[in-house]
């Protein structure tokens, strides 16, 4: 049973082709192949797997200029110019159409469309940061949205394709719309591949700091807003299945990541970094310059100091929040950041105390008054490049996440794994940092003996796996780079491939799935396996080696009944395949899990999952656009 972004590989012109020259070896649906005689099962081929093909980015030509410089808020409009209020950009370049259009963003808006390339806007870095000029706020959702594309692209070592569809055979660009209506919102809405940004009238009542009471305010003009909201959007195209709310983990996961990938962008700007050191010294976290996230939101809508921190307490202020208390996504999602943020800053006192010490005499304690220029100036490139870091860790980590129901735990085992994978030696311990601050949070993975670093790296499959010819490097055809694939039939010919062998039916439960002949002995009702994405990976890391890797999902979902109605479950895995087409690492999600059957029904009975799924004629189903409700 395919699914609708699911196509039977036997039913398609191509697979009957594949087929006739007996080379994959695919058997028609509802005519499974079973034993170990080397023959692969009945699969599916995603619509996500050639989604790749259909983003064109721009490459840049002998005697294109490098970047295009603009200028942006690097927090929201009330900051202060001494706060570092305005930084100027360098994004690559790329030639733009009106609106601002590029190859991968096509901004849309009231009034006139923004032509950055006119002479006049050139030669002035762009238009000039304001609150109330429409053109500016087309250029600030542009630029913040490509520069966090741009660090998603150099953790991944790969462009990163979106997880919508549109409309005929052009390139998928995600529209973003700066004044899409009225509301104290903002939302990434995956049907149509859109980021709407709302503007408001504040509350006279509880608007605090630099703003007007009952101003007009725009959450396009956000820095933390919007890099929050396009990390939805590229975290859809990395896991789409994660916009199905399975678990309390996965719609606040969507959420922290969002947070963390806004809060380490704010990094790159060292006006704002200065600005944090001169405030809080080296403890970063007495900074609220950097740990508050969305400030004027919250001045002036619920008349807070900030929509949310990264560095959230307990509920009685001196503990630190643990996992469980609070399923609500956000509070959840705040534990999340709050781990993360302890180990970059344990890490980043460990590499700090020997300027301090030298700055002190050794003592470490920094006298009353003002720190020495040279001292904050050295305090903010560290700790600029520790975010970048930090940043890589996190988003190349969703690489080795399993392909459903992210839970915590397995984010913390993605996270040692990726960073073991490019980093082996550890001297300031990043991973042991990260291990602990997850520990104090109660933040722990299941089915591992203990903490240690080595229990916590992901595993390749249990039964040998021979490598796979057809996905050896040698045997692969790029254009141009290895990040990107020659096109959409070199895609699917990859996909072929790594099912011939995911699906046989003596390895499916290696990879989560259930074979048909097992699913008839267990009396269930599964759905064909679907590979739904293969991509490369090339990685550089710190002593210069590059690390190239396939990256690949494989899913499968079983109907289930709860409360008498049909119900959707899902399994399957990532499979991290080396250069020569070995397993390097499988990452999965049994779709016959009894337990996660049973916590994924506990969740729909319970506030907040009641929150996210809904009864229809059909059974019990996601209620659609998860993210937007999540904002609402």
């Amino acid at each position: 049973m395919a699914s609708e972004n699911e196509t039977n590989v036997a039913s398609t012109p191509e697979a009957t082709a594949a087929q006739a020259e007996s080379r994959e070896g695919v058997t028609p649906q509802g005519s499974p192949q079973e034993g170990n005689g080397g023959v692969p099962g009945p699969y599916a081929l995603g619509e996500g797997i050639t989604r790749a093909d259909r983003i064109a980015p721009y490459e840049r030509k002998t005697g294109d200029p490098i970047y295009r410089p603009l200028r942006i808020f690097t927090r929201d409009p009330a900051t202060s110019l001494l706060a570092g209020a305005i930084a100027l950009v360098n994004l690559p370049y790329e030639p733009l159409k009106p609106g601002p259009e590029g190859a991968l963003f096509r901004v849309e808006g009231p009034g006139p469309p923004q032509d950055l390339d006119d002479p006049a806007l050139l030669i002035s870095n762009g238009a000039t940061p304001s609150m109330s000029d429409g053109q500016f706020r087309k250029q600030m959702v542009y630029a913040v949205c490509t520069s966090v594309y741009g660090s998603f692209r150099a953790a991944l070592g790969r462009y990163v394709a979106w997880g919508f569809d549109q409309p005929g055979a052009g390139a998928l660009k995600l529209t973003i719309r700066p004044e899409a209506f009225e509301g104290e919102n903002a939302f990434y809405e995956k049907r149509n591949g859109t980021l709407s940004f709302g503007f408001y009238k504040g509350d006279k009542g509880k608007t605090r700091g630099n703003n007007l009471p009952g101003g007009t305010f725009y959450t396009s003009l956000s820095h933390d807003v919007v890099a929050h909201e396009v990390t939805h959007a590229l975290l859809d195209g990395l896991r789409s299945n994660f916009t199905i709310p399975t678990g309390p983990d996965v719609p606040a996961f969507h959420e922290a990541l969002a947070d963390l990938v806004a809060f380490f962008q704010r990094f790159s700007y060292a006006g704002v970094v200065r600005a944090a050191i001169r405030e809080a010294g080296p403890n970063l976290a007495k900074s609220a310059i950097l740990t508050n996230i969305a400030e004027q939101f919250g001045q002036t809508v619920l008349g807070t100091g900030a929509l949310r921190t990264i560095t959230e307490m307990g509920r009685h202020g001196e503990d630190l929040r643990q996992y469980g208390e609070d399923a609500e996504p956000h509070a959840l999602g705040s534990v999340l950041t709050a781990a993360v943020f302890d180990a970059f800053n344990t890490i980043f006192r460990r590499k700090t105390e020997p300027l301090l010490s030298l700055a002190t005499g050794g003592t470490g304690i920094l006298p009353h008054g003002q720190m020495p220029a040279d001292l904050q100036d050295l305090l903010a490139k560290a700790a600029s490049k520790l975010a970048s870091q930090f940043l890589s860790i996190l988003i190349r980590s969703i690489d080795y996440c399993p392909p459903v129901d992210i839970r915590f735990g397995d984010f913390l085992r993605a996270m040692i794994t990726a960073d073991h994978d490019l980093v082996p030696d550890d001297p300031y311990a990043y991973r042991e940092a990260l291990i602990d601050a997850f520990r104090r949070r109660s933040i722990f993975p299941i089915r591992v003996p203990n903490l240690s670093e080595d229990a916590l790296l992901w595993r390749p499959t249990r039964m040998q796996i021979e490598p796979i010819p057809g996905l050896n490097f040698a045997s692969l055809r790029f254009r141009g780079d290895p990040q990107n694939a020659a096109g959409g039939k070199e895609l699917l010919r990859q996909a072929r491939c790594l099912a011939d062998v995911i699906c046989r039916p003596e390895y499916a439960a290696e990879f989560g799935l259930v074979s048909p002949g097992r699913a008839a002995q267990m009396g269930v009702q599964a759905g064909l396996p679907c590979i739904q994405s293969i991509r490369s990976s090339r990685r550089i890391g710190p002593d210069g080696q590059v690390a190239f890797d396939l990256v690949a999902e494989v899913t499968q979902r079983q109907t289930a009944l709860h409360r008498g109605r049909p119900m959707q479950f899902l399994g399957g895995a990532t499979a991290i395949i080396g250069p020569k087409g070995e397993m390097r690492y499988v990452i999965s999600k049994s779709v016959t899990s009894e337990s996660r059957m049973l916590s994924q029904k506990a969740y729909l009975d319970s506030d907040a999952g009641n929150a996210l799924w809904e009864t229809t004629r059909a059974g019990l189903r996601p209620r659609p656009e998860m993210l937007r409700l999540l904002h609402e």
